[in-house]
């Protein structure tokens, strides 16, 4: 049969192969059963089906790295990096930062706090190729199961891929990316590189990134000074800088601090020996000053410039470094001259008690926290602190973590013998830290708070520079600026600039001008002023009634030459505030800032020259490339002959006027008292040959100092204690001489002002009479318009 012959064929022909051949068949397809046919089907699915998870992985590749970004950007990555302020010496004092971070090489990192980070992130960095499959699926579980980042579960390399290029979100394809980056970077760099970019990426917490960052702010210190225990604490914060962070959690800190120097023992970086005594260290943290803490009112400032100028994204991320005005040494004199001032005066006006009692409000004692806390505590810092103790001869204050003794002597002031008489325990007080006292204490006296504010702008005479600004008591309790943003009545500080324009007219200052009764017309009805005396002194010469600050001369001259003219000269000095054409405006009815104040009066003894009052001397980018600077506004307002003229009238104030307290310093100086009606307001602004200074005193809501808080008695206090330091090396100073060339400022004139000329509807000559000094009688005041500006 055919088919019998086909299989007897295939028979004679598979005797006629080779026996090895017949074997090897054999052995790969065995012998012929029914369920082989089966087995080959199920491989083929098997294979299948591999084939297809295959393919799948690799869309998922394909899907997940298109958004991917070009790792070769890395070679141009620039993080964020903080702007440096400097002082006029080159000294930092403030900074801007949308991420805190200083950004060193591999070189600055010591071997300590890599060998640190390796033995608690990962210990294979050296050998691996940027992925741990083990560990990356472990991650990439608890990123699903866990509510907070699970950082340390990655590698280094995997970590820094996704700080720099992916998010937070928690999903198997951000970790898949993360991976794929990951190799990536370790193709495209070496480790060195790759551990450089880590270190100064990573968030270790209190708003630092970067373990160069992290070294300054939490031991002050650089990082490649840092000691084992302090290497092993920063290494400890990657995971989670937040939950242990040794400020706000100092027991998780030291227990986490700890695990890191046993993985460090157990890898062999240290001995048994160093990881004991590291663990015996405390944590020693020496947290530094809050940035900006020094001059918060002026950094503030430069903030505003900077970011009108170069945008907000260039300020607070391109590392600029700005070099500012400030005088550090000048900035800590003023910060010290407006506390002591406005503490002085708060105590002249006696103890009002009145004070904020935590308890009451519904606060605990043991986790109240003020915003002064966050200052560091030193010698002569005026700080409020919580009552927790009261006996009769002692008082314990909480400060923070620190407390401070009282004992009778420091609060003999307010009249009251025993302190359990008037304070109990959860009373927020106002102190002066005196010095350290007795087991970890301080001594501090006690002061008042009653809220009066205080304010100080110094500017150098040749340049405009500022060198010093205060805006007030307590920039964490209030961020608004009363150099710069407060417009408050400058009283008879304003009179400069009226007899500015006297002078112009053709005024001198042997001119005799009686200072008796005057009603003067206005469009209010009949005005009747009165001087702040309440008396007459006849006639007098314009010097003398300058330098008393006599109401009656002043507002004679003003309307003389028309008040209308002399708010065009205040206009012309830089004073840049509405001002309404009232004639007691002669008597500074007018709202005018600090700023202003001093800007205008560093006209005078830099012989008629304006220059606009600046902060910034220049700026450098990060590669130390200058940006555009905008040029300063200088001109010539008055003449010399002007200029020099009123600073006899100036310095009359000091040598034998209002301001004569000023004359112990004994030294040439000028300048102007201002007290307004009711004492809300208190000024003087006075100059050296050098620098011009203005002080204010006040409250906001523009209460009362109290009755005879002049500008003599409260603000010129503090200008005394301010300029006694910044004219302190300077004893060979003197004014221009009359007949002397003009002085020789460092700027460029850029356009000259016109001298002014009388108003053309006033006629009348200046007032002269025979220099008799007999009084008059006082007058009374009856007028419908009401001064509201200066006394004296």
């Amino acid at each position: 049969m055919p088919s019998l012959f086909r299989r007897e064929e295939e028979k004679a022909g598979d005797a006629s192969e080779p026996i090895w051949k017949q074997l090897l068949h054999r052995l790969v397809s065995g012998p012929e059963y029914p369920s082989r046919r089966r087995a080959r089907l199920a491989t083929f699915y098997v294979l299948l089906g591999l084939s297809s998870v295959f393919g799948a992985l690799c869309g998922l590749m394909l899907v997940y790295s298109i958004d991917l970004p070009e790792v070769d950007d890395l070679t141009r990555y620039r993080p964020n990096t903080t702007t440096e302020l400097l002082d006029v010496h080159g000294r930092p004092f403030g900074s801007f930062a949308l991420e805190r971070r200083v950004v060193v090489p591999y070189s600055e990192f010591p071997p300590v706090l890599k060998e640190a980070i390796l033995s608690i992130e990962d210990k294979s960095f050296e050998s691996n190729w940027g992925v741990n499959l083990v560990r990356a699926v472990g991650a990439a579980y608890r990123d699903l199961h866990d509510q907070r980042r699970s950082q340390g579960s990655s590698t280094i390399t995997m970590q820094l891929s996704r700080n720099l290029f992916l998010s937070t979100e928690k999903t198997f394809g951000r970790k898949f990316q993360e991976v794929i980056l990951s190799m990536q970077i370790e193709r495209r760099f070496t480790k060195n590189q790759i551990f450089e970019l880590y270190a100064n990426q990573i968030y270790l917490g209190r708003g630092t990134y970067g373990f160069e960052a992290g070294a300054e702010y939490y031991f002050n210190k650089h990082v490649r000074d840092l000691t084992l225990s302090e290497a092993a604490l920063l290494a400890a914060l990657p995971k989670g800088p937040e939950y242990y962070s040794p400020v706000r959690y100092p027991e998780r800190a030291l227990k986490r601090r700890n695990l890191v120097l046993s993985e460090m023992r157990q890898d062999g970086k240290i001995t048994i020996d160093q990881e004991e005594t590291a663990k015996a260290t405390p944590l020693g943290l020496h947290v530094q000053t809050p940035p900006n803490s020094i001059a918060p009112y002026f950094v503030e400032e430069v903030r505003r410039q900077l970011e009108r100028e170069y945008g907000v994204d260039e300020v607070h991320g391109a590392g600029l470094r700005v070099y500012t005005t400030l005088d550090l040494d000048l900035q800590a004199v003023a910060n010290k001259a407006v506390l002591d001032g406005a503490a002085s005066y708060e105590r002249r006006e006696g103890w009002k008690g009145n004070l904020q009692n935590i308890v009451l409000t519904g606060d605990d004692i043991e986790t109240y926290k003020h915003p002064d806390w966050i200052q560091p505590i030193m010698k002569d810092t005026y700080v409020h602190g919580v009552v927790t103790s009261v006996e009769a001869k002692r008082v314990t204050v909480k400060l923070g973590d620190q407390i401070a003794v009282l004992t009778p002597d420091d609060w003999k002031w307010t009249q009251y013998s025993e302190a359990d008489s008037f304070l109990r325990s959860g009373d927020l007080v106002y102190l002066k830290i005196e010095g350290p006292g007795p087991e970890k204490t301080w001594k501090a006296s006690l002061q008042q708070d009653s809220g009066a504010q205080a304010a100080l702008m110094a500017v150098d005479n040749a340049t405009g520079e500022v060198v010093a600004m205060v805006g007030g008591r307590d920039f964490a309790l209030s961020q608004f600026n009363r150099a710069t943003q407060a417009k408050r009545q400058v009283g008879s500080s304003f009179k400069p600039y009226v007899y500015t324009t006297a002078i112009e007219a053709g005024a001198k200052p042997t001119d005799i001008i009686v200072d008796g009764p005057t009603t003067f017309p206005t469009p209010g009805g009949p005005y009747t002023p009165r001087n702040y005396e309440g008396d007459y002194r006849g006639p007098m010469s314009l010097l003398y009634a300058f330098a008393e600050s006599r109401n009656i001369p002043a507002l004679k001259l003003a309307s003389h030459v028309g008040i209308r003219k002399v708010i065009d000269t205040a206009h012309r000095f830089g004073i840049t505030s509405d001002i309404p054409p009232f004639l007691p405006v002669a008597l500074g009815s007018a709202d005018i800032s600090l700023y202003e104040q001093v800007g205008a009066y560093s006209v005078f003894p830099n012989d008629g020259i304006r220059i606009a009052p600046h902060y910034i001397r220049k700026v450098m980018q990060a590669d130390g490339l200058p940006l555009d600077e905008k040029p300063t506004d200088v001109r010539e307002v008055i003449s010399v002959e002007t200029a020099r003229t009123m600073m006899e009238l100036l310095q009359a104030v000091v040598r034998m006027g209002t301001g004569g307290a000023a004359s112990q310093l004994k030294h040439p100086l000028g300048g102007k008292t201002g007290t307004t009606n009711n004492y809300t307001d208190a000024w003087f602004i006075g100059f050296s040959p050098s620098v011009t200074c203005g002080t204010w005193i006040g409250y906001d809501n523009r209460q009362s100092l109290g009755e005879k808080e002049t500008g003599a008695r409260a603000a010129l206090p503090i200008w005394m204690d301010f300029m006694r330091v910044a004219i302190a090396n300077k004893p060979d100073e003197v004014f221009p001489a009359e007949g002397t060339p003009k002085k020789m400022l460092n700027v460029a004139v850029s356009k000259a002002g016109a001298p002014a000329k009388a108003a053309a509807d006033d006629d009348v000559e200046p007032a002269k009479a025979p220099s008799s000094s007999k009084p008059s009688a006082p007058a009374t005041r009856s007028t419908s318009v009401k001064p509201t500006g200066g006394t004296n």
